[in-house]
């Protein structure tokens, strides 16, 4: 049988005047206890030691227990608080030493302390509760919330820790000015909360922990919306993330799974992965990056399928050592190139669509820099759709373009190699190969160039195999100062003026053309040599001639003038 006591501070038959003197004399008689409390202001410390119920009796706000130093509540056996105001400072307001503890449409006010404290092996529940300023921590306990509102908190407003676990349903979180929800070495659930204007990553998990983000609104964030670093896992479901600095962020060996989330007006990126980090996304829609939409970076590996990216910057990075697999991807709107693979970096596209970009794909950097791209149609694409420079390998296997300045090109030492792909409605050409670079074309078809089908210039090469070059209105092909390569098994077909102009340093073998085919003598003679040595003179081994050298120089400036006979000195 529970044993019942009224408390009032005013007084009265049978009642006490201090919620303490109930607390002992349940205590003493060792029964459970409902505690009535009547409203008005107790400026007390509440320790609890048997089961007991705390509940206002004039409804939630009508008791305020207040402390202007020091702990309000501390519980070491089960216990129940209803409709209090509990207000403290410098120190826990609310300690759960041991047991369960409940509080229920209650208010916590913290003004320089945690609200509420849960200890290892305890459990706390907060349900219908507002917490002020201070944060609600569990170390190695139990912790569920409930409809609660989080405000102003001075450090992280919920953190679990220690192997503790807690579950935080249909909460708002804003004002923190660190993070909204943290996790380090425990677990948590955030399912349908809202959290805003926090100073770090509203939700972050940390070392080693498990995050679960569900049907969640991250709004106004100076961080990221959802961070994972450092070994963590996870899931993020069915949330939207509205103007952080960056949306969701992986890290350092973190590895979660996102599906069906929307991130929007991102300030700098809408979704991050680097430092290792990885993870699997899917069906994942960002909108108005302000930088990148999607950014892999230093050994970051994600895999992404189904991404739809509209407006804003730039929108898959993959860049310094990073590497992906992307597949269902659409891009369109953007105000830079929808995609980018540079330095050592390695990235796989499939199924794509790009539309309404400056340019398509750009890669950049060493040998190490890799992409291709497969199933892929890129529209309406102001610049170059492709485009491969540096030493990248770029393959493209079924790709389609349509209306753009060029389709596809490589320069200085890039490889590219393209199979069965296709251009139409091309400004300047389908494709081409400049610099040292080098063009592989099997299946190409290019109709409707305003320009040339294919071309190359400088010393590049570039072959092109089973190709149909048509209604080019410039020429089929062209290869202009030392480039060479080869046509082979090519139609070029139409009203064009030319159907090849070359230097002579190309295989036609197979060329089928009613067009005119013309062979433009290109000037051979080889510019003089320039020999550098810093410590010893060279050594020549047969005639030598127009050589300069130098040698014991840390500089050297090479000057060729032309007399007026036409000799060169």
């Amino acid at each position: 049988m529970v044993a019942r006591y009224v408390v009032s501070a005013r007084g009265g038959r049978r009642a006490h005047r201090t919620i303490a003197s109930a607390l002992g004399e349940a205590a003493r008689r060792g029964r459970p206890a409902l505690i009535e409390i009547e409203p008005g202001g107790y400026p007390e410390a509440l320790t609890v030691r048997s089961e007991v119920r705390l509940v206002a009796a004039g409804g939630p706000g009508s008791v305020v227990v207040e402390q202007p130093r020091g702990a309000v509540l501390d519980s070491f056996a089960p216990a129940v608080v209803q409709g209090l105001v509990l207000v403290g400072r410098h120190a826990d307001v609310v300690g759960c030493h041991a047991g369960a503890l409940t509080l229920e449409r209650s208010e916590i006010r913290a003004h320089d302390g945690v609200a509420v404290h849960a200890r290892p092996g305890t459990s706390v529940t907060l349900r219908d509760s507002t917490v002020l300023h201070g944060r609600f921590l569990l170390a190695g306990a139990h912790g569920r919330v409930e409809r609660c509102r989080f405000t102003d908190a001075a450090d992280n407003a919920l953190a679990v820790i220690d192997g503790g676990h807690l579950e935080v349903l249909g909460s708002r979180i804003e004002g923190s000015r660190i993070h909204g929800v943290f996790v380090g070495g425990g677990r948590a659930r955030v399912e349908g909360c809202t959290l805003t204007r926090t100073g770090m990553a509203a939700v972050f998990a940390g070392a080693r922990s498990e995050l679960v983000v569900a049907d969640c609104l991250v709004e106004s964030v100076e961080a990221e919306g959802i961070g994972f670093v450092e070994q963590s896992r996870g899931s993020v479901d069915r949330t939207r993330v509205v103007d952080a600095r960056c949306g969701i962020a992986v890290a350092s060996g973190a590895d979660p799974v996102v599906r069906d989330c929307v991130l929007t007006g991102c300030r700098d990126t809408g979704l991050d992965v680097n430092g290792g980090g990885r993870g699997r996304f899917r069906d994942i829609e960002v909108s108005g990056a302000g930088n990148v939409a999607v950014l892999v970076t230093r050994g970051g590996a994600p895999e992404v399928d189904g991404c739809r990216v509209t407006g804003g910057t730039a929108g898959f990075a993959v860049t310094d050592g990073g590497r992906g697999r992307f597949t269902r991807i659409e891009v369109r709107d953007l105000t830079s190139a929808a995609l980018r693979v540079h330095d050592e970096a390695t990235a796989v596209f499939e199924h794509v669509r790009v539309e309404r970009c400056p340019s398509g794909l750009e890669t950049k950097g060493n040998g190490g820099t890799r992409a291709e791209i497969g199933d892929a149609v890129l529209c309406d694409v102001e610049m170059a759709a492709v485009t491969a420079l540096g030493q990248s390998w770029v393959t493209l296997r079924r790709v389609a373009v349509e209306r753009a300045a060029l389709a596809f090109g490589a320069g200085e030492e890039a490889q590219l190699l393209l199979e069965d792909c296709r251009a139409a409605g091309v400004g300047v050409g389908g494709a081409s190969a400049f610099g040292t670079a080098r063009v592989v074309a099997r299946g190409l078809t290019v109709s409707g160039s305003d320009g040339l089908g294919v071309f190359a210039r400088d010393t590049a090469r570039l072959e092109v195999v089973g190709a149909v070059l048509a209604d080019c209105a410039v020429g089929g092909a062209t290869f202009a100062d030392r480039s060479v390569g080869r046509l082979a098994d090519c139609s070029v077909t139409g009203e064009g003026q030319l159907g090849v102009l070359h230097n002579g340093l190309v295989d036609l073998g197979g060329l089928r053309t009613t067009l005119p085919v013309v062979e433009k003598e290109v000037r051979t003679e080889p510019g003089p040599t320039v020999v550098h040595h810093h410590y010893e003179g060279p050594v020549f081994n047969g005639p030598v001639r127009d050589v300069q050298l130098a040698w014991n120089n840390i500089h050297a400036v090479q000057n060729r003038t032309t007399n007026e006979d036409g000799t060169r000195t």
